[in-house]
């Protein structure tokens, strides 16, 4: 087993199994959703906050959004067991509204564990709400599809895959900055 992954586990556990917190997310989501993938990770996605389908199951990026997530995957020569998959925030918000800034927070030092854990070479910020979180000056319109460093960590900013599913013309773009990954990994 690599080093930290017993780590890394329990705290999975420690998100699977939180509840009481008073935020409304965690309150209502059918299921907290840890991360997961690889323990030794050199590049780790992180996304907003679960959808449906990941309340659902408990896992990040499984509904239609985390199938053009592994299509992204292949196009950059990676694959779902080689690379770390989590969100900012560990429950999906009502309505699929956008966090509040409380509830990230709130959330935070689970991410920030997983990095600790994880330690990835490369961080991929998948959207505007994960990007803030690391650069929060940056726009992800700008800065999609290239390497930047911010934070004493290097990024490679992406469209979330969603946004792809509502414009058509977003997915070229995302197709193109997966080989532009690929090409830098």
């Amino acid at each position: 087993m690599p080093p930290g992954a017993n780590d890394l586990e329990a705290l999975r556990e420690e998100i699977r199994s939180h509840s009481g917190c008073g935020f409304e997310p965690c309150e209502t989501a059918t299921n907290m959703v840890p991360g997961e993938g690889s323990a030794t990770a050199d590049v780790m996605f992180v996304g907003e906050a679960p959808g449906a389908s990941e309340d659902k199951q408990g896992r990040p990026f499984v509904g239609r959004a985390g199938k053009l997530l592994d299509s992204l995957l292949a196009e950059a020569g990676l694959r779902r067991d080689d690379v770390w998959i989590t969100n900012v925030v560990k429950a999906r918000p009502p309505k699929n509204r956008d966090p509040r800034a409380g509830e990230v927070e709130h959330c935070m030092p689970w991410l920030e564990a997983e990095l600790a854990l994880i330690r990835p070479r490369l961080v991929v910020p998948l959207g505007r709400h994960a990007l803030a979180h690391f650069a929060p000056d940056a726009k992800i319109s700008e800065v999609h599809g290239t390497h930047l460093e911010a934070l004493d960590r290097a990024l490679f900013p992406m469209f979330h895959p969603a946004a792809a599913l509502h414009s058509q013309g977003l997915r070229e773009t995302l197709f193109a900055d997966a080989r532009a990954l690929g090409a830098q990994l």
